[in-house]
Formats: structure tokens, C-alpha cells, sequence
């Protein structure tokens, strides 16, 4: 089942000498509970593609369909539930609240549209990320890796329909690394959640099912990796 359709999406930075094609006429689908990996140089465009997917920036022209919704004929109050409810965004940098404890960092975007947090699926989150004896610590009692689970923690509270991670293991040694990649291809087996990660690193993109290359803003390679 088609979960997300890009039509001819294009996004530019700058104006005269300073422009900047960042995408470049992209076109795609991606079916629900699909893990994709998109690669490509520094500067080619893939986490533009991402961010225009999770409704955290806006393309110039083309659209973008999620679940049948085109997501940019949403006016600002309804995009931005968007985010929340729809889309479980993970970045290298954790981007914890330091205030907070593990609970609250991870049940923020439920309490943020004032709904009752389902206790059955916080204790499910927090048994799979190992987290259980971490309840009430703050990030700077965690370790990296720690920090990392509560942020994917926090992205699947909502139960969103896609999983987007932007270089999620950049700040970690290569066993938290390999963990947290474990995790997300967990939850999206687990949660039937479709997974899209943007990475360099070759070994996380041959664990999905597809791998998107990008080059100066087009596809430039789809192929399936698997079936």
C-alpha cells in the first residue's frame, strides 16, 4: 500500500548568484512499512528530501502526499499536528529537553497536544529501548546512546505513520551505532512503521529494503535491496 508520493518536487535557496537547487524535479513512492536508506554526498540534497517529507520545510514547488494527504495544503496549525501525530523525526544531535526527565522527554508530543499518555505504550517503549531504570533521569545523567533511545522514544510516542532519521548514528561509537539502527529496524517491524534514513554509512544502507541515491538535488539511483 503507497503510504507516501512525491510528485515533482523541487526546492531552492537564494536568489541570482546565491541560488541553490537543493531538489531537482524528485519523483517517487515509497510503500507503507518500507525501510529506505537514501545516500549521497554532502550537499546533494537527500536531508532536504527528508525534512520536505516531515513537514519541517517547505518545497518551491512540487507535492507531497502522505497517507493521501497532500501535506502542503495544510495551513500552519494543521501542519504542525502534522509533525507531531504523522511523523517521528530523529537527528543526529538528541535535541532533549535537559530539564526533563526520560518520561517527560519522550511523552512531550502528547502532552504538547493535551492528550492522555497511553501508559501501556510508554512502558512498551521504554522496555524496548531499555530504559526502564532510566524513568527519572535527565539527559545529562544518560550516556549518548542512552540519549539517542529516549529521542527515538519520543519520535514513536505518537505512533507516527513514518519514521524519519537524519544521520541518526553520527554522534555515536560504532556499537551504540549498530544498537540504534538495530532499534529503528525493530520498531518498524514491530510497529509496521515505514523508515526512511539518511546515511553515509554503507552498511546501514544495505540493511533496508530499498536504497535511494541522490546527486545535486535527483534520483540518481532506486533499487531494491531486497523484496
Amino acid at each position: 500500500m503507497e503510504l507516501i508520493k512525491i510528485e515533482d518536487l523541487c526546492k531552492v535557496y537564494g536568489e541570482g548568484g546565491n541560488r541553490v537547487t537543493a531538489l531537482d524535479h524528485v519523483s517517487l513512492t515509497i510503500e507503507k512499512g518500507e525501510f529506505i536508506a537514501i545516500i549521497g554526498s554532502s550537499g546533494s540534497g537527500k536531508s532536504t528530501l527528508l525534512h520536505i517529507i516531515g513537514g519541517v520545510d517547505v518545497p518551491t514547488s512540487g507535492k507531497v502526499y502522505v497517507d493521501g494527504n497532500d501535506v502542503y495544503a495544510q495551513n500552519n496549525e494543521k501542519l504542525a499536528i502534522f509533525r507531531r501525530r504523522q511523523v517521528g523525526l530523529i537527528y543526529q544531535f538528541h535535541n532533549l529537553i535537559p530539564t526533563l526527565n526520560v518520561v517527560e522527554n519522550i511523552t512531550l508530543p502528547v502532552l504538547m497536544d493535551k492528550r492522555r499518555v497511553n501508559k501501556e505504550r510508554l512502558n512498551d517503549l521504554l522496555e524496548m529501548l531499555g530504559l526502564e531504570g532510566r524513568r527519572t533521569h535527565l539527559p545529562n545523567q544518560l550516556s549518548g546512546g542512552q540519549q539517542q533511545r529516549v529521542s527515538i522514544g519520543r519520535a514513536l510516542m505518537n505512533a507516527p505513520a513514518v519514521m524519519l532519521a537524519d544521520e541518526p548514528t553520527g554522534s555515536l561509537d560504532s556499537r551504540n551505532g549498530r544498537e540504534i539502527v538495530d532499534l529503528l529496524k525493530l520498531s518498524n517491524k514491530k510497529y509496521g512503521q515505514t523508515l526512511i534514513i539518511v546515511t553515509h554509512d554503507e552498511n546501514i544502507a544495505l540493511q533496508a529494503d530499498r536504497i535511494i541515491s541522490i546527486s545535486d538535488g535527483r534520483i540518481v539511483r532506486d533499487e531494491r535491496v531486497r523484496p
